[in-house]
């Protein structure tokens, strides 16, 4: 259903470029860079708290324990699912509230305007890669709402699923500008941390040692559960979808697993000097594409290849030169 609701999205530019974007997203999202971000990330934040923790052991640990949890597609990615996001997302909110109460650090003032600013958000919010996940999940959401609720029309299928998009993501703006805000008042202690240590020292300095560990912990864990959740995606669409059943899912989670390893090598700013550039490039084609097709259903607007492809050229243009 996953890649089915992809690709209704994606087809308006051809199925055969549907097919290349999908497997290119779902690569992205798989072995490539999430998985293995995820494994970092996880680690830079016990790594704060357990400075003499070894990388290639942790990462090797990490892949071990994916494997073991996604062999047999067993419920244990549910009940983590179920347990660590509302705790993930309760430790976030304890980070935020903190911040928010304690005296900022004073800030040295910096000579970036409101709109330097904002374009600098703009671009740097890119690598959450937020629209990839939507683009592959948005049809569990859907799928999910018409096996749980009584639809007697379409409308009332859209009114739902309009609603979920709303509150999904609001709770991630407000997450984010919780985050962008507390960490705006304390820029002088997190200037110079690398990108996936800054909230673990953050956490640190809000909460303190004891409490700090709990929440990071639940960070790094809630970290681990989407590699597990990614992992077990990809290796099932590597197997039905590109290879048609041929090779059995065991076997591409192996290898989805061994390549997101050997990725993880790269440490964070090793993947970020690959993946940058493919987002900066494509994100702002996809955000077209999301308003393209968006402006179809409502409007009818048909014209959708031309506007994407000059978009595309214009951003690849830019990157370069």
């Amino acid at each position: 259903f996953i890649t089915a609701a992809t690709f209704f999205f994606f087809k308006r530019l051809g199925t055969k470029t549907a097919w290349i974007l999908i497997t290119i997203i779902m690569a992205l999202i798989g072995p490539l860079a999430i998985i293995p971000r995820c494994v970092l990330i996880s680690f830079s934040t016990i790594q704060t708290f357990f400075p003499t923790t070894q990388l290639i052991l942790f990462n090797a640990t990490s892949c071990l324990l994916i494997f073991a949890c996604t062999y047999k597609r067993s419920r244990i990615i549910d009940i983590l699912g179920v347990y660590l996001t509302p705790v993930l997302l309760l430790c976030l909110v304890i980070i935020i509230a903190k911040g928010f109460l304690s005296e900022a650090v004073p800030v040295n003032v910096n000579d970036l305007t409101s709109l330097s600013a904002f374009k600098f958000g703009l671009i740097e919010g890119y690598n959450t890669m937020d629209i990839f996940g939507s683009f592959m999940f948005s049809g569990v959401i859907l799928s999910s709402i018409k096996s749980k609720f009584t639809l007697k029309s379409e409308k009332d299928f859209i009114s739902i699923s309009f609603l979920a998009g709303i509150i999904g993501m609001g709770a991630l703006a407000l997450v984010y500008m919780g985050i962008c805000f507390v960490s705006s008042r304390y820029v002088d202690i997190l200037s110079g941390v690398p990108t996936e240590r800054l909230l673990s020292v953050l956490t640190l300095h809000l909460l303190g040692p004891y409490a700090g560990i709990i929440v990071c912990i639940a960070v790094s864990l809630a970290c681990l559960t989407t590699a597990i959740s990614l992992a077990l995606v990809f290796s099932e669409f590597v197997s039905n979808e590109v290879l048609a059943g041929k090779v059995p899912y065991q076997k591409t989670l192996c290898v989805t697993l061994l390549i997101s390893f050997l990725i993880s090598t790269m440490e964070f700013s090793g993947i970020q000097k690959f993946l940058v550039p493919i987002l900066v490039v494509c994100l702002p084609c996809f955000i077209l594409l999301s308003v393209l097709n968006l402006a179809h259903k409502t409007i009818g607007f048909n014209m959708v290849k031309l506007p994407v492809l000059l978009l595309f050229v214009y951003s690849f243009y830019t990157y370069v030169y």
